[in-house]
């Protein structure tokens, strides 16, 4: 099982930007991190240092999201659509996107109900509840 460090990840990301920009070859996880990547520019100059990038403290104190976990997510809910696991996500996703009008918009409502997800499975000692995930991406796929 893959198990990276916060260091590992953060150069993960910013090795892709770097690849992505100078037009390397770049394997599969790569190529769908790079998509993300273009989808938030206001993260390029996180990217663009990736010793800066491992030192930094991503703590919400200046009011700023920690890029490297919110693409992470994104990589997250999009391995969970390509294998459809938990059962359904796959579909509860391509129908958010459709109400939305955007895959980017889909991503961004799925990953709080997985942040709300991962932090009650934390808070209560117990594994996540995936049935509960897709239920919630469910919800906001069928609501306006």
């Amino acid at each position: 099982m893959f198990n990276p460090s916060q260091e590992d990840v953060r150069r993960f990301f910013c090795d892709v930007y770097a690849k992505h920009r100078q037009g390397l070859p770049m394997e599969a996880l790569e190529t769908i991190a790079a998509g993300w990547i273009d989808q938030h520019p206001e993260y390029h100059e996180d990217l663009a240092d990736a010793d800066a990038a491992v030192a930094r403290v991503y703590d919400g104190a200046n009011g700023r999201e920690n890029p490297f976990l919110h693409l992470s997510m994104h990589l997250s809910i999009s391995e969970q659509c390509s294998i459809d696991q938990p059962r359904g996500i796959r579909q509860a996703v391509e129908l958010l996107a459709a109400r939305r009008g955007s895959l980017l918009h889909a991503h961004h409502e799925a990953m709080e109900c997985l942040g709300q997800m991962m932090w009650e499975s934390q808070r209560a000692g117990r594994p996540p509840d995936g049935e509960g995930y897709v239920a919630c991406v469910q919800r906001r796929a069928t609501k306006d």
